[in-house]
Formats: C-alpha cells, sequence, structure tokens
C-alpha cells in the first residue's frame, strides 16, 4: 500500500524526497562546521594553557570589526568562529565595532599601544585601519606592530596571500584565527596615494581606474539577473561613447634596490669597560669627516597614455620574500578593445580585478605621479573603495607593514622563491 500511495502521489512524492535530500545535506554541513570550529578551539585552547611569568602581562589584541560587512552577516560570524578562538588563546582581546565608513580612521588615531591589531571585515576594512595607522604622527613606531585579517567582507583580497584557499567560509576563518595564535608574519608592501590637498591615502592591493571598473560598480544594480549581471552591467555600459578611452600623462621612476632586512631581535648591549674604550678611542682619534655627496638628480620618464584602463598594484598578490628589487606594477591596457571582448574581459576582471590582458603595456616603478587632464570625471578604485579622480602621486614603501599569515603558505612561498 505504500509504495502504491507514493506512485499515485508521484509529484508530492519527488518533492519530499528533494526536501529531505536538501535538509540532510544542510544539516550535515552544520555538523561539519561545528566539528571544524572544535578542532579549532582544541587548538587555540593550547595557548592559552601555556604557563608564563607573572611578571609578564597578557599580550593585547585590538580587533576593529566592521559589522557591515558580508551584507551584514559579519558580526555573527565573528562571533561563532573567530572570537572564541582569540578568548581561549589567552590574549586579552578588546574589540571596536565601527558603526560607519570612516570611522575606523578616527579611531586609529586615539588608540593607545596594543600587541597586536586584527582587522575582522573586508578590503574596504583593511584599508581604513591601515590608512589611519600610517596617518598617525608616531606611525614609525606603529607600523611595527603585526597586523591578523580575518576575512569576513564580500571581497577579501588579501586572504588569497596570507591563507590557504578553501572553498568553506568556516574553515577560511578558523585558520585565519589560529594563523595569529601561531606567530608567522610576511612584510607586505602599502602604496601611499596622495593628492594635491587631501591627506594621503594608503593601500595595500592597488589603485584601479578606467571603463572595467566603472562597470564593476553597477553589477549589483543587475542582480535579478542572477549569473548574467556581470556581463549584462558591462554589455549595457557599451553604450555609451565608444571607444572608452581615458587619457592622461604619467611620470614614473624605476624600480629601487632591496636593502637588507633588519634583524628583528636587538643585539644586547655590550659591557660598560667596552663601551668607555670605544668613547676614548673616538675622544683620540675622531673620525675624518665625511666629505658631501653631490646628490643625482631623479631621473623621471615621462609617458602620455590613452587607456581603457589603468591600473597600479602591490607584488602583494605575488609574493616574493627574496626579491632583489622593489616595485609595483603598472597595467596600462590598450583603448583599442571591441565590444565583445569588453565584455568578455569584464568577467574576468570581476574574479582578478588587477589582472593585466594580453596586448598591455606594463611597467615597473617605485614612484609615479598620474596627471589628469581638467575636467576628468569618473572615480578611483583603491581597494575596492571608491576616491575621486583627481592628480595624485603614488609612491611605493617597501615592506612596510607585517600581517600574520598561515606556516603552511609562508613555507610555499620561500619553497617557490628557492625554486
Amino acid at each position: 500500500k505504500v509504495l502504491r500511495t507514493l506512485r499515485n502521489h508521484w509529484k508530492k512524492t519527488t518533492f519530499g524526497v528533494c526536501l529531505l535530500s536538501w535538509g540532510g545535506n544542510w544539516l550535515y554541513g552544520k555538523h561539519c562546521d561545528n566539528l571544524l570550529r572544535r578542532a579549532a578551539c582544541q587548538e587555540a585552547q593550547a595557548f592559552g594553557n601555556q604557563l608564563i611569568p607573572s611578571s609578564m602581562p597578557l599580550k593585547k589584541a585590538t580587533v576593529f570589526l566592521n559589522p557591515a560587512a558580508c551584507k551584514g552577516k559579519a558580526r555573527s560570524l565573528f562571533e561563532k568562529n573567530a572570537a572564541p578562538i582569540l578568548h581561549l588563546s589567552g590574549l586579552d582581546v578588546t574589540v571596536v565595532t565601527t558603526d560607519y565608513e570612516g570611522q575606523a580612521k578616527k579611531l586609529l588615531e586615539l588608540m593607545e599601544a596594543t600587541d597586536l591589531i586584527i582587522i575582522a571585515g573586508g578590503d574596504g576594512t583593511v584599508q581604513e585601519v591601515i590608512t589611519g595607522l600610517l596617518r598617525r604622527a608616531d606611525e614609525a613606531a606603529f607600523s611595527k606592530i603585526p597586523i591578523g585579517f580575518i576575512p569576513l567582507g564580500k571581497t577579501c583580497t588579501l586572504s588569497h596571500t596570507l591563507y590557504p584557499e578553501s572553498t568553506n567560509q568556516v574553515q577560511h576563518i578558523t585558520n585565519a584565527a589560529l594563523a595569529i595564535l601561531k606567530g608567522e608574519t610576511v612584510p607586505l608592501d602599502v602604496l601611499q596615494i596622495k593628492g594635491e590637498k587631501e591627506q594621503p591615502v594608503f593601500a595595500v592591493t592597488g589603485l584601479r581606474w578606467g571603463s572595467y571598473r566603472d562597470a564593476a560598480v553597477k553589477v549589483s544594480k543587475y542582480w535579478y539577473l542572477g549569473p548574467l549581471k556581470t556581463k549584462a552591467a558591462h554589455f549595457f555600459s557599451t553604450f555609451k561613447e565608444w571607444p572608452q578611452k581615458h587619457q592622461a600623462a604619467l611620470m614614473y621612476l624605476g624600480p629601487t634596490e632591496r636593502p637588507p632586512e633588519e634583524p628583528e631581535e636587538k643585539p644586547s648591549r655590550p659591557p660598560l669597560y667596552v663601551r668607555l674604550y670605544r668613547r676614548l678611542r673616538l675622544y683620540l682619534s675622531p673620525p675624518p669627516k665625511e666629505i658631501p655627496q653631490e646628490v643625482t638628480p631623479e631621473d623621471w620618464e615621462k609617458l602620455k597614455l590613452s587607456t581603457i584602463e589603468l591600473s597600479i598594484a602591490t607584488r602583494n598578490r605575488q609574493l616574493d620574500l627574496t626579491r632583489t628589487e622593489d616595485f609595483m606594477d603598472i597595467c596600462i591596457e590598450a583603448d583599442t578593445v571591441s565590444k565583445g571582448q569588453f565584455v568578455s574581459r569584464g568577467s574576468q576582471k570581476m574574479r582578478d580585478p588587477h589582472t593585466c590582458p594580453g596586448g598591455s603595456q606594463c611597467i615597473q616603478t617605485s614612484r609615479c605621479i598620474l596627471q589628469l587632464p581638467e575636467g576628468t570625471e569618473g572615480s578611483f578604485g583603491i581597494d575596492s573603495e571608491e576616491y575621486e579622480a583627481v592628480p595624485v602621486e603614488v609612491k611605493l614603501l617597501p615592506r612596510k607593514l607585517r600581517f600574520f599569515c598561515d606556516p603552511r603558505t609562508r613555507e610555499q612561498m620561500l619553497r617557490a622563491a628557492g625554486q
């Protein structure tokens, strides 16, 4: 009778089987996520159970949380996946929640001394925090504080450099939180972008200016088209004046040689008798006066460009710890692009915004000045944040900040550099 009933009501049976399958798969996924959280908390508790001297204070960690990231889900993701790990590790955690865009920059100006800075959000939150940090009067000291990044935003470009790739969001967040506890860091370059009037803005990924960026901003407006929304945004943008050319003048300097890295541990102070002997020797035989050397003028290269898109990016995406030169990449894309190529490349640009397609002009530079014609409209995209397009000077600050990374990722970087 049961089989006959199921056969007679095959539509309801099919719907019920699909619903049960989906529900079972959803429950199994939740169970796996809980197992991942439990394993990460047990690993974090091992750090918290370590004994420390009574005279040593607990390490202070200041977390800057953007609750608006990931469409308002960032707070829940942080409290479920990252906060328990940080508290179990024995850190003195202070969570600072931002209420509006740009607040993190102001809060960084008032931040007191801390041992760790943790950014919980997306690319925009990273850009705000490092900008506020490097705008401080005492940025030389605060820039040495190691920074952790917990990827909670819609776009988290930096996480692909610091942590192993993972399709599971819970595992990706727990890996990031555990990497902070393990203490391995890598130096990252920073771009200082300064206009004529405004304070400088700092970025760890890069700057974009052009038609692909303008079309990418409008993708969310075509949400009702589902997977076709990206192609639709780029297709409708071709209805404007075509070809879309962005003209500017560029001045730039070549790469600079990388100085040797300073040791992290300072050498111990020599004994008193050694110091007295050195001072006496300097007093009796002072060193000869140095002859001032002539400062050679900087050799600026000049270039007039007409492009569909210009991007200036750091090398943080392809991090090479053994590189002997410091530079950033400038990609000037050709303006002779058909509408079909523009639509197809737009999808590639959404996956990797700073990809440089064939036929583009690539320049390696340590410093550049971008001069725009009067009346230029449009916006820059600086680490996925929108800024008014104005003439700017972009300067590379090599190895300016240290970010926590997964030890496995760091080992892969060193192995790849050795090969």
